[in-house]
């Protein structure tokens, strides 16, 4: 049977097949964002302002808004990539949301922060520990990921792995948000991004390979 005829028969099928997918993968980045988070708790922490800084910083809470404004999407994303009839097609752009609402951030701390404290601002105090945590809190949720889709058909295992990726690096970019002590968008830019970046990589690596049907 051709691929194209074997996708057919699967889509034919999809009032029976969608729900569980749906579930195993609910149930799955449930899970590894759990996982994530136990580990975090007893490796990290949240930081020792978090409840005055959530009260008074709009910086501080603009980074939860931001790692889920990724995660989201990518989650929703990734479901519908689970089945083998899905095309994303313009639902791609949903992951446009992240980066725009970043770069407005960005403009406006640009405009109301003084220029020469604009590089202390994105170097931060924290940006080598950054770019370690996210993408090591990430392993759990990828990992989760990975499980759910393997239990579905992605008719693209790459764009599934990048996304489900992309979605990993949210879980994990929420929860060291929490932590760090550097909430200029500048800071997020330079160094949240690297681990979304890397995880997306990883991911379209991996779920090439292990996606494949």
């Amino acid at each position: 049977m051709k691929t194209d005829d074997l996708i057919r028969a699967l889509a034919a099928d999809a009032p029976s097949v969608e729900p569980p997918i749906a579930r195993t993968l609910a149930v799955a980045v449930a899970i590894g964002a759990l996982l994530s988070l136990a580990y975090f708790l007893w490796a990290f922490g949240v930081r020792a302002d978090f409840s005055n800084v959530a009260m008074n910083s709009g910086r501080f809470l603009f980074k939860f808004v931001l790692t889920l404004s990724v995660a989201i999407p990518a989650f929703l994303l990734v479901r519908g990539l689970a089945r083998p009839d899905f095309a994303p097609g313009k639902r791609l752009w949903w992951l446009a949301l992240g980066p725009a609402l970043l770069l407005a951030a960005i403009i406006f701390e640009l405009a109301s922060v003084p220029a020469d404290a604009w590089h202390a601002r994105m170097i931060g105090r924290n940006s080598l520990f950054c770019v370690t945590v996210i993408p090591l809190l990430s392993l759990a949720p990828f990992a989760a990921v990975l499980y759910a889709l393997r239990s579905g058909a992605p008719a693209n295992p790459t764009v599934a792995g990048a996304v489900g990726g992309l979605l990993s690096a949210g879980i994990a970019a929420t929860l060291y948000a929490s932590h760090c002590t550097d909430d200029s968008p500048l800071f997020v830019a330079a160094w949240y991004s690297i681990g979304f970046v890397l995880m997306t990589v990883l991911g379209a690596l991996i779920g090439s390979r292990v996606l494949r049907w």
